[in-house]
């Protein structure tokens, strides 16, 4: 079906013949810059309008037009690049007309270069005064009307070219996260971990409880996965002897999608042998609030009006304490299962068929009680054994050496003692194929390999891992993870 134009479209195509009757092509060519809008005010900073027609620097800048009123023989035009914008003073006398005539073709939304001079208007605006155009590209559509243009986050995030090109939170934001990715990157090469990427197609679901993406490779006629979690291949490094490992991963979980979920997403995994869930703790502690320093010049941050504090200790709590506080139900004593479940169906919790002790029960109740509450930075440790297949035990073997960091009542990262017994390991994934059986979609598969690696001898292992996109968020206060994804998965307009 041919799209109908509306009237702006239709005059900017008109444009077009006009440009070609100029000589003009409307599609540019490359544009050699010397200057961008940040450098321009850094050349003009604390300099005097006099000092500037004195000292004469010129420029050479680029952008799109974003603010036009053409006056005649001159104009005033407002042009934006990646780092903001600048008005340019444009006349028939500095450009001749041949230039000019040109110019005057312009609309809001085309890209243009100018060369030129330095000054400050009477009101103390800096403006370069030009002396050469140079038209780059015709933009066929209008931008939306500033204030009652794309105010639909829906809309801002099919659009996201519009989006930076209109809000400058969202260009802060995509600028911005890069710059929390290095700040963690330097840290961690800091401390002499090695960068490395790994398989996003894996053929056995495992690293996490999670449901997957199926795709089938035609050569080799078989299904993969696409990779829920980096974990399994970046463990089998350490057990290769890289010792130090990490990895910035896009990871797929075929699962809802709201404010703080997308099908994709992307995390850190830091894997540290002869490490433990407690250099881990400091690990993670060290690398949040770090970060927080680089990028924002502070550890106190404010999320959607809450007061987050990264300076202090983090709290450490286990989960059975919290659990306690909420319930008065003690699971590090004796519970009968029966009492558990009648206990949590009391409270409207829906009991899976594959709920078969107590653990399952206790991560239920705390999900139910306690995340909620948990605002300031706080490690939440002793997780049920059932939902950690992955970890070591603890000298209780209900629970295991695990902690869930927990910011602002959502988690954003996952912590082990990494389980380095291989017949602890096969115990535990044959635990999770009969959850499978009983109707758990998210469970592990047997993965044989990985327990052939192990059997090689993995040193005792500290592991974690740090939800990017939720830190992001976080740290930019953004309220939504679609604001901090570029392109986030959308459902169908209507």
């Amino acid at each position: 079906m041919e799209e109908k134009l509306n009237d702006q479209e239709l005059a900017r195509r008109e444009k077009l013949k006009k440009l070609a009757e100029l000589g003009v092509n409307p599609w540019g060519e490359a544009y050699k810059r010397t200057d961008t809008t940040l450098t321009c005010r850094e050349k003009s900073e604390g300099k005097t309008n006099e000092e500037l027609e004195t000292n004469h620097i010129y420029v050479d800048v680029a952008g799109r037009i974003m603010f036009l009123r053409k006056m005649g023989k001159a104009s005033f035009v407002n042009i934006q690049d990646k780092f903001g914008k600048i008005q340019i003073y444009i006349s028939i006398d500095t450009v001749g007309e041949e230039s000019y005539n040109i110019f005057k073709v312009c609309d809001i939304g085309d890209i243009v270069g100018f060369y030129g001079r330095l000054m400050l208007t009477r009101t103390g605006e800096l403006t370069i005064r030009a002396e050469k155009f140079a038209f780059l590209t015709k933009s066929l559509k209008p931008l939306p009307e500033k204030f009652h243009g794309l105010t639909d986050v829906e809309e801002r995030c099919r659009h996201r070219y519009v989006d930076l090109i209109m809000n400058e939170q969202s260009k802060r934001t995509a600028l911005l996260r890069p710059q929390i990715i290095r700040s963690m990157q330097r840290f961690f090469d800091a401390r002499g971990f090695v960068e490395v990427e790994t398989s996003v197609l894996q053929p056995i679901l495992g690293g996490a409880n999670a449901r997957p993406f199926i795709t089938h490779h035609n050569t080799l006629n078989k299904d993969f996965y696409l990779r829920i979690a980096t974990e399994l291949q970046l463990k089998r490094l350490i057990v290769g002897g890289l010792e130090k490992v990490y990895e910035f991963g896009r990871l797929f979980r075929n699962e809802g999608m709201d404010t703080k979920h997308n099908p994709e997403f992307t995390t850190v995994e830091v894997y540290e042998a002869y490490g433990d869930l407690q250099s881990m703790r400091e690990l993670a502690e060290n690398v949040i609030r770090n970060t927080c320093k680089e990028v924002l010049g502070t550890t106190k941050i404010n999320y959607q009006g809450i007061e987050i504090d990264f300076g202090p200790e983090f709290r450490w709590v286990s989960m059975a304490e919290l659990v306690k506080e909420k319930t008065g139900l003690d699971f590090t004593g004796d519970i009968k299962f029966e009492d558990a479940v009648d206990f949590a169906k009391k409270h409207g919790i829906k009991v899976e068929p594959h709920w078969t002790s107590n653990g399952y029960i206790l991560n239920a109740l705390f999900e139910e009680f306690c995340e909620k509450d948990l605002v300031q930075p706080t490690f939440v440790y002793g997780h049920p054994i059932e939902i950690s297949p992955l970890t070591k035990k603890s000298a209780d073997p209900r629970f295991t050496e695990r902690f869930e960091l927990y910011i602002n009542t959502t988690e954003y990262a996952n912590a082990y003692s990494e389980l380095n017994d291989p017949i602890d390991q096969k115990e535990r994934f044959i635990a999770q194929l009969k959850a499978k059986e009983l109707g758990d979609d998210e469970a592990n598969e047997m993965d044989s390999d990985f327990i052939e690696a192990l059997e090689y001898g993995m040193p005792p292992t500290g592991g974690i891992g740090i939800g990017i996109d939720r830190l992001v968020m976080l740290l930019l206060d953004q309220p939504s993870i679609r604001e901090v994804i570029l392109f986030p998965c959308m459902r169908d307009e209507k």
